[in-house]
């Protein structure tokens, strides 16, 4: 079945997850230097012992994900009328830093996710909606399956990638100037310094061929 609020059981476990948003913002960050085109963002430094990753597909769709020590907690939006009920059941370790955090704009959420960190499996709040109930066209990608980032780049960045190098990416090994330049031509590893370090995404030395 496909990852969706209904069915948590693809998602990976938390660092899985969060290395997985790592992957996503970066090759973002390759296929679209203007910020404001990106699907994916990575922020390592969110906050105190905090990090944050987001979507938002411009359409007014997306979602936020909070990794701290309590374990991770994403939420979102999809077309349709806001659900107070998906924070219901929401761990009280996730209130100030989630549910009362002005920038994730919770009002308007439709669904929630969260895993704390001794948990062994996802849990997800009760919607008032069919929108809410059932976010799958956010969530598949977070399947951890390249094919997925390799459909997306194609449809959106037009661009048709290597399922190997998104590998690549989705197993965090360094990144490379050869690898950035079969991702996108026309980037450098340079160029992407800021983006990288700010997502906290390893990097092979700039000296390497």
């Amino acid at each position: 079945m496909t990852l969706s609020t209904r069915n948590l059981n693809a998602l990976p476990d938390i660092d899985g997850l969060r290395r997985l948003a790592q992957s996503l913002a970066t090759l973002d960050a390759i296929l679209s230097p203007e910020w404001e085109y990106r699907y994916y963002s990575f922020n390592r430094s969110w906050a105190d012992g905090e990090m944050m990753a987001s979507m938002r597909n411009g359409s007014g769709d997306r979602w936020f994900a909070l990794f701290c020590a309590a374990g991770a907690a994403l939420h979102g939006r999809v077309q349709g009328a806001p659900a107070a009920a998906v924070f219901g059941r929401l761990p009280s370790a996730f209130h100030d830093n989630l549910l009362h955090e002005p920038a994730f704009t919770t009002h308007e959420s439709t669904f929630c996710i969260w895993r704390l960190e001794d948990d062994t499996r996802w849990s997800s709040g009760a919607a008032e909606s069919a929108a809410g109930d059932d976010a799958a066209g956010l969530l598949e990608i977070l399947d951890g399956q390249p094919a997925r980032y390799v459909a997306f780049a194609g449809s959106y960045h037009e661009r048709d990638l290597e399922p190997d190098d998104v590998a690549a990416i989705y197993a965090h090994r360094p990144l490379a100037p050869a690898l950035v330049r079969r991702l996108n031509p026309d980037v450098d590893l340079a160029a992407l310094a800021d983006d990288l370090d700010e997502i906290g995404y390893p990097v092979e030395s700039l000296d390497a061929p």
